[in-house]
């Protein structure tokens, strides 16, 4: 038996939810916490399924945790107990190479199957082993695990990305904290998680700065500490909200969204026409008039996120003109935009770049750019959920959609957004939540 959602679109979106804590922070931070055999509290962590599979993993390893209130989770590991992961723990999403900073600090070895995950891209994780490999490490690949061994300690390095990758700079930040020595690490990642890692890390003993150039210089210490830490506000939730308001023509605040962290979001949606004001405890966005279609790149922070392109495509196809959408940043991202099609979207794909920006995939065969003719009137139909960001976006979509739709796959929904079903409720969503066969449910 699966559940699925059964949706009636067509109404406005209007009331008060609050953003969660987000999610690709806490996760990672779940393993900040194993540099240390101290206990740490973190708050603010979101109940969703990708820090349920993260806290497993963590388990297996000798991790402990202990609910604490809702979104407060004690964590400690005061040993490990294994330093290799089996392939049906490690591959349920993509933190398993994240262990590699606190089984070599702490054991001297790791074996780590390769990363699961969401399919909207190639995510190679060349960058982390070809750093720690520098970094003093031997790393061997064989039959779809990695083997890492650390005898003399890691030491510190000078390392340049070939791409501001999230994960390899925050693994490199986890590995250099307790590295002999210093590590200059260039073309390093400046996504606001990672500055709170960078924070968290800092509570525990940790020697990190940031310099200009997307440069940051960590020294090595002998020892890292418990700490208390707060997982900032999710921009990326707050943003599928936000579109969620906009594309309803609706009104939405958001508590606990941040300007700071969503400076290129707002920027964007303001072209668009579309409304919002700043408080001190959040930000509301709401419908005043017809929105307009613009061109968006994704980008590397602080550029257009990645993972905001896939609501605010379903936003296009509600403006008036023709927008264009540039993905520069994974090469399959487009794997939703069929099912925005079935609804009644106009869509199209194209292999060629649709953009200024430098871009990855100029040379490929990758659909990697859109054109969006809006508005469309959106009729409900039955949509299966691809991936975590595609997957909201056909949540946003059903509920503008005229009539009724099923939405099936829903687990890969919770994966990312915490009590999203009970969050659109608030808001004035009808959504329900039935228990069928997926058959049944296609039907």
């Amino acid at each position: 038996m699966s559940e699925y959602f059964q949706i009636e679109g067509g109404y406005p979106l209007v009331g008060e939810i609050k953003a969660s804590g987000a999610k690709n922070a806490a996760i990672k931070q779940l393993i900040v916490s194993m540099l240390s055999e101290e206990p740490t509290l973190l708050l603010n962590v979101p109940r969703i399924g990708d820090v349920e599979i993260t806290k497993q993993l963590c388990e297996w390893v000798g991790a402990k945790f202990i609910w604490q209130g809702k979104n407060s989770l004690l964590l400690h590991t005061p040993s490990l107990k294994h330093h290799s992961i089996p392939k049906e723990i490690g591959q349920k999403n993509r933190m398993s190479i994240m262990l590699m900073a606190p089984l070599l600090h702490r054991v001297g070895k790791a074996i780590l199957p390769t990363p699961g995950g969401c399919k909207i891209g190639s995510r190679p994780v060349n960058f982390h082993i070809d750093a720690i490999r520098k970094m003093g490490a031997n790393a061997e690949y064989q039959d779809g695990f990695y083997t890492i061994s650390a005898p003399n300690k890691l030491k510190g390095a000078k390392i340049r990305l070939p791409y501001p990758s999230v994960s390899a700079t925050e693994n490199i930040l986890m590995c250099a904290s307790l590295a002999k020595g210093h590590t200059l690490l260039e073309n390093a990642a400046m996504e606001p998680e990672v500055f709170d890692s960078i924070q968290m890390l800092q509570k525990m003993g940790a020697i990190i700065e940031v310099q200009a150039n997307r440069r940051i210089l960590i020294e090595g210490v002998d020892k890292l500490y418990g700490t208390e830490h707060r997982v900032l506000p999710d921009r990326l939730e707050v943003a599928s909200y936000a579109v969620a308001a906009l594309a309803s023509r609706g009104d939405v605040f958001v508590k606990d969204a941040q300007q700071k962290d969503m400076l290129t979001f707002l920027n964007t949606l303001r072209r668009m026409g579309g409304n919002f004001a700043i408080y001190h405890d959040g930000i509301r966005f709401f419908y005043r008039q017809p929105l307009r279609s613009i061109t968006i790149e994704t980008d590397v922070y602080p550029g257009f996120a990645t993972d905001w392109q896939q609501p605010f495509t379903l936003l296009l196809t509600q403006a008036k003109g023709v927008g264009i959408v540039h993905e520069t940043v994974y090469e399959n991202r487009f794997g939703y935009a069929q099912g925005l099609q079935n609804l009644g979207g106009e869509i199209h794909l194209f292999r060629k770049c649709l953009g200024d920006l430098p871009c990855r995939f100029r040379e490929s065969s990758y659909f990697h750019s859109a054109v969006v003719r809006g508005p469309s009137t959106l009729k409900g139909t039955h949509l299966h959920i691809p991936d975590l960001r595609g997957g909201c976006s056909y949540l946003i979509a059903a509920l503008v959609a005229e009539g009724k739709s099923t939405l099936t796959g829903i687990e890969l929904l919770e994966r990312g957004y915490e009590q999203i079903e009970e969050k659109f409720r608030q808001l004035g969503a009808n959504i329900t939540r039935l228990h069928t066969c997926p058959k049944t449910a296609a039907a």
